[in-house]
């Protein structure tokens, strides 16, 4: 039986997200990354929206949305039970104000923002995080769950917007959660950089041998 198709790009946190629940379940696919730029046709095809990520299932059913991907992953298998350890109040709101500031912080030309008032209002959310790690750990417990890598990538995409001001913020508990993300066999996995995929191409496995 073939293996779901992966439309996704390296960059973008929802799709970073799926990948990681993908990953962590040992959910084979193949990867087909995309150009945003130039979108393949199969693609719009099986989800118009032209969004990543999108999963395409062997039966032809589609998955569209990134937390989708990963309760449909997490179903099939979760070894460390990620399904246990989530917030869907924390996550709408990584998702909903937490995005819109980031949006406004990293792309203040685009959005016509002042990109300072966005960072402080985007640091109050990271401050809500810093309070929630120092209670436990991570997110919902002592070991990472979904929520943890539903929010870290969108955590790690603001830090990088402006390093020197994050690295002075007093939060402490949130940079070595982050690091602790990013430094793992597990992200570094499902940032593998892959040339994007054109029809014809053979098939690229996905995830690789790893997951700790």
């Amino acid at each position: 039986m073939a293996d779901p198709v992966l439309y996704s790009f390296r960059r973008c946190p929802y799709a970073m997200r799926a990948r990681l629940a993908l990953a962590i379940s040992q959910t084979a696919c193949e990867l087909r990354e995309v150009k945003l730029a130039a979108k393949p046709a199969a693609m719009l095809a099986a989800s118009p929206k032209g969004t990543v990520p999108v999963l395409v299932l062997p039966d032809g059913a589609v998955i569209e949305e990134s937390l989708d991907v990963m309760r449909w992953a997490l179903a099939r298998d979760d070894p460390e039970g990620w399904l246990a350890r989530d917030d869907a109040a924390l996550i709408a709101a990584n998702d909903g104000p937490f995005k819109h500031d980031l949006d406004r912080f990293k792309y203040p030309g685009r959005h016509g923002t002042d990109p300072l008032v966005h960072r402080r209002s985007g640091a109050e959310f990271l401050h809500a995080l810093e309070g929630r790690l120092s209670a436990s750990g991570m997110l919902c417990g002592p070991e990472r769950g979904l929520a943890d890598a539903a929010i870290m990538p969108f955590v790690r995409q603001f830090a990088a917007t402006d390093p020197a001001w994050f690295d002075s913020e007093p939060l402490p508990r949130l940079k070595v959660w982050l690091a602790g993300f990013m430094g793992s066999s597990l992200f570094a996995a499902v940032m593998i950089r892959v040339a994007p995929w054109s029809a014809g191409d053979p098939p690229l496995a996905f995830p690789g041998p790893q997951t700790a």
